[in-house]
């Protein structure tokens, strides 16, 4: 075992259980107290006493080295093309139906696609995560090097969030990486891009289903997404010798077809931009053309199997919409 890493951190590790955050374990939380201070004018004693109380959980380094994103394509869409997801978002739809397409008109962004989010994200709402935001971004932002700087950003921009909402920092409860609410935003994201939908002064995406959809909408906005355009489409598997290993379209339709994409019938010029994928399925490569939609799906999480799922689950849950 690693004889530098921190006591605290060690005790944990042979507990298999917690430990308290201490300064004198983790010297770099008494300078992250210090960096508030001068950067945002907040007591450092405020913010002491919040971190004193936060504790390192092994539990979340252990979770961090499995992500989900890790696995094959076929395992990774058995998880959410179930067809209790599917019946789950269909409800969900029905249920919401108002909201969603009051948004859908405001923003530009599918019904689908919003419901899909949340489907993937939090199996609609249901499981938003049992930890402490406070202990999981503690935790990663002093226990878990390979990550350190992304997580002691968020963790300062979670102090000011509760701040400008009046919060107290030790309740939220989110996932094991800091995420919260029914559509999983990091503090960052919460502070950008998180909407009040019903305008009552508080944006709220623990409990109130407008401001969780508008939210969701209002981040594929700011990332791009485009009004009417596509997601992507299905190509036969000879056009895996196209394919690219980059997430963001970089060859325009005209590109495409000159390189070998033949009989590409899109209502699209030829200057429109997209992107070969290949996923390893089960019967050989499965082989996609991705758009600029694609791609601000893979912003919510950089991951071309994640923004697959949840293109798929929002293809099956409109599918049955329409058609009951």
């Amino acid at each position: 075992m690693n004889a530098a890493k921190p006591l605290g951190l060690l005790l944990a590790l042979v507990t298999g259980s917690v430990s308290a955050l201490s300064f004198d374990d983790y010297p770099a939380a008494r300078r992250f107290v210090g960096q508030m201070a001068r950067r945002h004018g907040i007591e450092p004693g405020e913010l002491t006493a919040a971190l004193q109380d936060a504790e390192i959980k092994t539990t979340i380094l252990e979770a961090m080295r499995r992500p989900a994103e890790g696995k094959p394509w076929p395992e990774y869409r058995k998880i959410f093309l179930t067809r209790k997801r599917i019946d789950r978002g269909v409800a969900f739809w029905k249920r919401h139906r108002a909201i969603l397409e009051q948004v859908q008109r405001t923003y530009g962004v599918p019904a689908q696609i919003l419901v899909a989010i949340l489907g993937v994200e939090t199996f609609y709402g249901t499981r938003t995560g049992s930890f402490r935001v406070l202990d999981a971004l503690a935790t990663l932002a002093f226990a878990y090097p390979r990550r350190t700087d992304f997580f002691r950003r968020e963790l300062e921009q979670f102090f000011l969030l509760t701040r400008e909402e009046g919060m107290d920092p030790r309740r939220p409860l989110g996932s094991y990486a800091g995420a919260m609410g029914w559509p999983q935003f990091m503090p960052s994201s919460y502070r950008r891009y998180a909407a009040d939908f019903d305008g009552d002064g508080k944006r709220d995406i623990w409990n109130d289903p407008g401001d969780v959809i508008a939210s969701i909408a209002n981040y594929f906005v700011e990332h791009g997404w485009r009004k009417g355009e596509p997601v992507a489409v299905p190509l036969p598997k000879v056009a895996v010798a196209l394919a690219d290993t980059g997430l963001e379209p970089r060859r325009t339709l005209g590109e495409l077809k000159a390189q070998g994409l033949a009989g590409l019938d899109l209502p699209y010029p030829d200057s429109h931009k997209a992107v070969v994928m290949a996923f390893d399925g089960e019967r050989g490569p499965e082989v996609w053309l991705g758009f600029p939609n694609f791609y601000v799906i893979t912003r919510y999480n950089h991951s071309r199997l994640y923004a697959m799922a949840v293109y798929q689950l929002s293809e099956a849950i409109r599918s049955r919409i329409e058609t009951p």
